[in-house]
């Protein structure tokens, strides 16, 4: 079998299932693009089997510690596990994450569940090579009704993959709807920008609504209005939403019909919203996509929370809530926390933490790999007096 011998002191030997380019020594056995090639240290010891394509930067994935190919058994069982993991977790696997790359040990493969319908991305190209295995492993274990390929990442450009969004098994679903905390929400799995529905942040929508009763709230980037209608159905005594997408805006008002709530929906560039609102909000949230792709932009995108955080703390009323969240795992918990300490400076306000958020369940986190851990949340209390 072909392989990499990689070169000592690399990530790898540490925990970490990526290989880049510069950290390997010696190719044999003339691997191509998409292969399991197997790994060796520099004193030709095995240190497991990984995918292979020298067009990426991470030239090698690590899959497994021990010897294995990506065939028919292998995707069947590794699923299967992921499944499995999702019902011990608590989460309700029939609207979760099935799969998350390498926290499930499949590199560049998400599968999300909505319901009787599947969503998979191959975002590395030993996974879009071995589709069809993914969708017979999926069939054998779930029959879902349709099953679609969203390739629409702008990260498969590094892997060399082209993008599409194409049916793997079934026909096209079109709007449906599936229901989470309690809450009815229209989807569009096929046509839809996006799923329109956030897996990974279910969790934080019930969390943050619990402190929505009899207040007033402004719910920034709402997309399909996901905390808005967490904290109407909550109690709460005026929602606002807020998205610079039409569309987005006109999903949000179907849903709120869909559960018979009431919020008000307002099409604005939120910068812009939040600095000629008025200061008449006892929570605000914050929920942006993610201002950062890579680590050059970084420091562009903490302005950018930064401004957001200044903005929204003018705004709040003494005793105010602000539940602010950052999607890039470029920005550490610790960074982004900071970030928001010096707005509150800066704003000569004094912040008491009230609850952290992260990942649900469904989207794992590999302790040695950082980037499988992107989604981080405060919750935090504007104190009185001070």
């Amino acid at each position: 079998m072909p392989g990499l011998i990689i070169a000592p002191r690399a990530r790898i030997f540490h925990g970490h299932e990526w290989v880049y380019a510069t950290e390997v020594k010696k190719t044999f056995g003339d691997p191509q693009p998409g292969d399991v090639v197997t790994l060796k240290d520099f004193r030709d010891r095995p240190i497991g089997m990984a995918i292979y394509n020298p067009a990426s930067q991470i030239v090698a994935r690590r899959f497994s510690r021990r010897r294995q190919d990506l065939d028919a058994d292998f995707f069947l069982r590794r699923i299967g596990q992921s499944i499995e993991q999702r019902k011990n977790s608590g989460v309700d696997e029939t609207l979760a994450r099935l799969v998350w790359s390498e926290s499930d040990g499949l590199p560049g493969l998400i599968i999300d569940r909505y319901g009787p319908h599947v969503v998979v991305q191959t975002l590395t190209l030993a996974m879009r090579q071995r589709v069809e295995l993914i969708v017979a492993a999926l069939k054998e274990l779930i029959s879902p009704e349709s099953i679609i390929l969203r390739n629409d990442s702008p990260v498969l450009k590094a892997e060399g993959i082209d993008e599409e969004i194409t049916m793997l098994h079934g026909a096209t679903p079109g709007p449906f709807v599936v229901e989470a905390n309690g809450l009815k929400f229209e989807i569009d799995v096929f046509d839809g920008q996006k799923t329109g529905l956030y897996l990974d942040q279910l969790q934080s929508h019930a969390e943050v609504a619990k402190f929505a009763k009899g207040k007033r709230v402004l719910d920034c980037f709402t997309n399909q209005g996901g905390f808005a209608l967490a904290c109407a159905k909550a109690g709460a005594a005026k929602v606002t939403a807020v998205d610079i997408s039409e569309s987005a805006c006109a999903a949000a008002r179907r849903n709120a019909e869909l559960n018979g709530l009431e919020i008000e929906v307002i099409a604005h560039n939120v910068f812009d919203f939040l600095k000629h609102a008025q200061p008449e909000y006892d929570l605000i949230i914050l929920d942006p996509p993610s201002f950062t792709r890579n680590k050059k932009t970084l420091m562009d995108a903490m302005r950018g929370y930064k401004e957001i955080h200044l903005r929204s703390l003018k705004l709040l009323e003494k005793g105010g809530i602000l539940s602010t969240f950052c999607c890039s795992h470029h920005a550490s918990r610790e960074l982004f926390q900071q970030n928001l300490v010096d707005a509150a400076v800066d704003a000569k306000k004094s912040l008491r933490l009230v609850m952290n958020h992260g990942q649900r369940p469904d989207h794992p986190v590999l302790l040695a790999l950082p980037e499988t851990e992107y989604l981080k949340g405060i919750t935090a209390e504007l104190m009185a007096g001070r």
